[in-house]
């Protein structure tokens, strides 16, 4: 691609108003983006704040919910590496409605931006998404994450002799990974209310305008969904030297 300067996101959405209901009772008088990783003193949206600012993001429109309160109190005394202006529903919109509403609120309606769920803990180049997006001229793009299965699986032959024991394989099929690229035209093709995966994405799957793209070999990534989730991160943390 030649001409114009690539156009990075420079803008983003947090998803942050979800009541963590699995993460009691760390919840119970937090959001779940205002959790902390343990040994870190850093809750999750700082963690994804802080990965959105060295990616080039320069403004953030975080979406609060559930002990909103909380999460502003948070924002207004942190000090934080880009802007940020908080929104807070005054009725359930759904998933698709809230990304709407919290769209509304970012300062260049005319320029592609971020989204994350602010439940995900990653790192992986922001910028490399935004050139796969914008190479497949698509309207949204969905990073996709290989997560390992919990259990330990169990090898065998065609005759049903135990071959292995594998320790958390990883998944055979992607998963949204929660992180988006997102075209400026996109706000408009989400409902005002209701759940934008189950009627925008499905739509422009059929028109061929959503792309999928593979987190690279190595990238960290981790759905902050359970208590056991925040033990695992803290033992990747420390085995990494993150």
């Amino acid at each position: 691609m030649t001409g114009a300067p690539h156009p990075y996101p420079t803008q983003a959405v947090v998803l942050a108003g979800g009541q963590g209901s699995r993460l009691r009772p760390y919840t119970d008088d937090r959001p779940k983006p205002m959790v902390e990783i343990p040994g870190t003193g850093t809750p999750i949206i700082g963690h994804q704040l802080n990965w959105l600012a060295g990616e080039g993001v320069t403004d953030v429109v975080v979406s609060c919910g559930h002990l909103a309160g909380v999460l502003q109190e948070w924002l207004d005394g942190a000090q934080l590496p880009l802007r940020v202006t908080t929104v807070v529903e005054t009725e359930p919109l759904g998933r698709g409605g809230g990304l709407k509403y919290a769209a509304g609120s970012l300062p260049r309606p005319d320029e592609p931006w971020y989204a994350t769920n602010g439940d995900i803990w990653t790192r992986f180049p922001l910028r490399e998404m935004a050139a796969f997006h914008h190479e497949r001229a698509a309207e949204a793009t969905l990073a996709l994450a290989r997560p390992r299965i919990p259990w330990g699986a169990v090898e065998t032959d065609a005759f049903g002799h135990v071959l292995d024991f594998i320790e958390s394989p990883p998944s055979p099929y992607l998963i949204n990974a929660g992180v988006y690229v997102f075209s400026a035209a996109f706000t408009a093709l989400l409902p005002d209310r209701g759940d934008h995966e189950r009627t925008t994405f499905p739509r422009l799957a059929r028109e061929r305008r959503l792309a999928g793209f593979p987190l690279p070999q190595g990238a960290y990534w981790r759905a902050i969904d359970t208590a056991k989730d925040l033990t695992e991160a803290a033992k990747e943390l420390s085995a990494q030297g993150r």
